[in-house]
This record gives structure tokens, sequence and C-alpha cells, in this order.
């Protein structure tokens, strides 16, 4: 998930087989986990209680001690409730909405010959955006999907693309911005919507870096620029030292 080659399909189906496995572990893995644990416990000579005994809470008389065994307080009240917590992490930042939104966008991704296209699912993601989309446009976006795929795969200029960034800019330089308007806004909406991306997160990180304490007076002007250097540091990486000192 952390990588910045990572593709947005590959990565929501990591997600979802993530939390199967999950789902899968608190339905099933108890037992499987328990006998781990035992194991482990008789290798090192640990004492293992039984799990049907009264479990008492250190520093509780023992007459005000609930009606629960060991096996409820470990099952229930730690494992359940740990892997309840991923789940519960995971439905709230990869809910339905967001990964059918995600899964759309990894349609429009040039790689290997644009094989992720897909044109409903990308009719699918200008219906997301009713603002910016009306239905009239929404019918003429899928003639113009049909025309685009087959136009980029028999370009030369198209073939080597990377990403979504280099499919705008390669769009702008042959002018196909002009003639395909409405991918080309799909395409500028795909690019601003990831604003959790590590990427992102590594320019919000570098803030702290740039912006310490005992520079905490920068202006933003300074601080933009600054953090430009920071976040691009390969760019600037393939800079030699005689070219920014000629410059200046």
């Amino acid at each position: 998930m952390q990588k910045k080659d990572q593709n947005i399909a590959n990565a929501m189906k990591l997600v979802q087989v993530t939390r199967q496995l999950l789902e899968s572990m608190r339905n099933d893995g108890w037992d499987s986990l328990l006998d781990k644990t035992r194991a482990f416990c008789v290798k090192h000579s640990i004492s293992i209680p039984n799990m049907d005994d009264k479990w008492v809470l250190s520093g509780r008389p023992r007459r005000n001690v609930e009606q629960r065994t060991y096996e409820f307080h470990y099952r229930v009240e730690i494992f359940y409730t740990v892997v309840d917590l991923h789940l519960e992490e995971f439905r709230r930042c990869f809910s339905e909405t967001n990964t059918e939104l995600l899964t759309c966008i990894s349609c429009l991704s040039p790689c290997d010959q644009f094989s992720a296209f897909d044109q409903f699912k990308l009719v699918r993601l200008a219906q997301f955006y009713p603002d910016d989309f009306s239905d009239f446009e929404i019918v003429a976006l899928e003639h113009q999907l049909a025309n685009y795929v087959l136009d980029v795969q028999s370009d030369e200029a198209f073939q080597v693309l990377k990403g979504l960034g280099d499919l705008c800019r390669v769009m702008v330089e042959t002018k196909k911005d002009i003639t395909y308007p409405l991918v080309f806004r799909l395409l500028k909406l795909a690019l601003i919507l990831p604003v959790s991306t590590a990427t992102v997160e590594r320019a919000f990180s570098a803030m702290k870096i740039v912006k310490s304490r005992l520079r905490n007076r920068m202006c933003n002007p300074f601080l933009n620029d600054c953090l430009v250097c920071c976040i691009e540091k390969d760019v600037f990486d393939s800079i030699s030292n005689d070219a920014i000192m000629y410059r200046f």
C-alpha cells in the first residue's frame, strides 16, 4: 500500500483479501491460536491456566469476581475485541463507495497499453460527479471513451506511460485533451482525488522537517519553495551543482 507504483486495482484486492482473512480469523481462528499459544507455553515452561476456571482480575477480592471464565476473557474480551478493531478500521477507511471509486479510477491507468481500461466502470466514475457531468455529457462520454481507447492504444506516444500523471501530460502534448475533453476532465478529477496516498502523506511529513521549531516563522512562499525541493528530491538530485551555480 505504501509503494508509489502500487496499482490501485491490486491495492483494493489486497484490502479485500486482508479483510476476508481477518473475518475468517475471527470466526475460525481462535482454536488454532490457542493451540499455538499452548505449544509456546509448554516449550518455554510457562504455566497454562485452565480455560474453564473463573477469571480473577488482579487486585480484586474474589467475592466480587464476575461469573466469567478464562476462555471468555481471552476469547471475547481480548481476541474478538482486537480483531473487531482492525475490521472497523478497514470499514472506515475502505467503505464500499470508496473501494468502488478507487477501482473505477484504476481503469484509467495507461500501464500495459491500457489493459485495465473498462468503459462501464469509467462511466460509473463520471456518475459519482453529477455537478461535473450532466446526463447528456455522460452519454457523450461513452462515445468518447470508445474512440479514445482505440486511439491511444495505437499511438506510440502512449506506449510507455507509467501513471495518470504521464497520461495527462502526453494528452496535453498531443492535443488529445481537446479531442477528448470529457475524458480529460475525468482524468483531472482522478488526479486530484487520492489525497491520502503515500506520496501526499510524505509531503505532509516533510513539512515537519522543513518548518521546525527553530524555523516556525517561515513565510508560505519560502515554505512552498523548500517543500518542492524536499518532495521532488529525486528530480533535484539529477541537477548538478554547476548548473545551479550558473543559474544563480
